[in-house]
Order: C-alpha cells, then structure tokens, then sequence
C-alpha cells in the first residue's frame, strides 16, 4: 500500500486532534474507532470482507502498512471469521499512541513536550501541515452540505467520526445539531463502515451480549458481548496527554 493515501485510521485521528489543545477529542472511545478504522482499511485494500456481522481475511498478503498488517496478521491467526464486536472490543494498548508516534514519524505532526501541573510529563502534538486536515474535514463538509452519496472512504470516515462520538467536536453547538445528525446518517452510504460503526457504539454502549432486536442475520447489529482475545499493538514509551 503506497504513502500517497493517508490511510483511515491516519485519518480519523487527524480528525480528532485538538489544534488549540494539540490532545484528541473523545481519547477512550478513539482506540475503538482506529481498530474500526483498521478493519475498514483492510477491507478497502481487499484484504478482509464482511461475513454476515463477521470479519472473514479474503487475501492475507501483506498491505505494506506494519501496523495494519499486525491488524491482518492477528485476523488470519484466528483462523475463522471473527465478529466485528469481539474484535473492536479487545483490549487496547496504546493503539492511538502507536498511531500518533506513526504520525510524527510521517511528518504530519510535531511532538511538543511538556508537563502536567510543573511535574508529570506530558506530549501534545500539532499538525505541521494544515491543509491535510483541511482536506480530511472539507470531504465530510462536502457529504454533508451536498448530499451527494460520498465515497466509500469518505463515509466511513464519517460513521466512524460518529461513533467514536467526534460530531461535537467537529460540529458544535445548537448550530452544528443538523451537521451532526446529517454525519449520522452517512452511515449507512458503507455496509463495512456501517458494520464496524455500529460495533463501535455497542462496545462503548455495553450491549454486544446482547442480539440487536429487528436486525435480520446478516446486518450490523445481532453482536454477542467481548471475549477474550490478542491486542491489536504494543504501548508505547511516550503517552501522550489526554
């Protein structure tokens, strides 16, 4: 997979990093959303396919990505297809930090160093290149304005966005309720980001044990709760603030 497209968990942080604050909107349910946002890259590239509410790897060569062919690798070993809600419920260590230090290492963002109260160190990170996250944001405001159906990427991106809860970061406010509710409804533009959307939400909402109710079979919802299972990545040495 080559560098001239940023990928969508690359994306989605972008989305979510604060330029006044150099912190992430929304930083638990984040790490939700990038290993979301993995599976709908992978499956973009070809590389997975949705089963019913299931993740079934079609193609287990490598994308080119370390980190979402760690994602990849960890699918094939399961050896059967997995439910997006057992996978995007696994444990999380430091997946957004992983993806921030990507970041920097990339040149999309600068690591500024400080501390918390004159006394615990603390990382922010500001974008060193505006306009990428223009971009990024001006392709959700196009969807929404326009009503255009968007791009598989773009929505979802914007289900995504949605899920992990980003639409009041992004459109705040009394004036920004018809831009969120619109954001929402992009949803359903993707079948794979609409599948892993809505195991984001159940994960965050507590509801995976349970079948969602007036969903056929093959649909986003009827998730059964987390089990156990291998984490996506390693935590890194430098957290960053929240």
């Amino acid at each position: 997979m080559g560098r001239s497209r940023r990928t969508l968990p690359e994306e989605l942080l972008l989305l979510a990093l604060d330029p006044a604050t150099g912190t992430t909107a929304q930083p638990q349910s984040l790490d939700l959303g990038l290993a979301g946002a993995q599976l709908v890259e992978l499956a973009l590239a070809g590389r997975i396919a949705p089963d019913g509410d299931r993740i079934a790897v079609v193609m287990p060569r490598p994308t080119g990505d370390p980190t979402l062919d760690s994602a990849l690798e960890l699918l094939r070993r399961r050896g059967s297809p997995v439910r997006a809600v057992h996978w995007i419920g696994g444990p999380r260590l430091g997946l957004r930090q992983i993806y921030l230090s990507h970041l920097e290492r990339c040149g999309m963002v600068h690591a500024v160093e400080g501390q918390m109260c004159g006394v615990l160190p603390t990382t922010r990170y500001q974008a060193t290149d505006t306009a990428i996250s223009r971009d990024i944001r001006a392709r959700l405001d196009s969807a929404i304005r326009t009503g255009v159906p968007p791009d598989p990427r773009t929505a979802a991106l914007a289900a995504l966005a949605h899920a992990v809860g980003l639409g009041k970061h992004l459109y705040p406010g009394n004036e920004g309720r018809s831009s969120r509710s619109r954001l929402r409804d992009l949803i359903r533009h993707d079948p794979m980001g609409g599948l892993v959307a809505h195991a984001v939400m159940d994960v965050q909402n507590g509801v995976g044990a349970q079948p969602r109710r007036n969903q056929p079979a093959s649909g986003p919802g009827r998730q059964p709760g987390p089990v156990p299972m291998q984490p996506h990545g390693g935590s890194m040495a430098r957290v960053a603030a929240h």
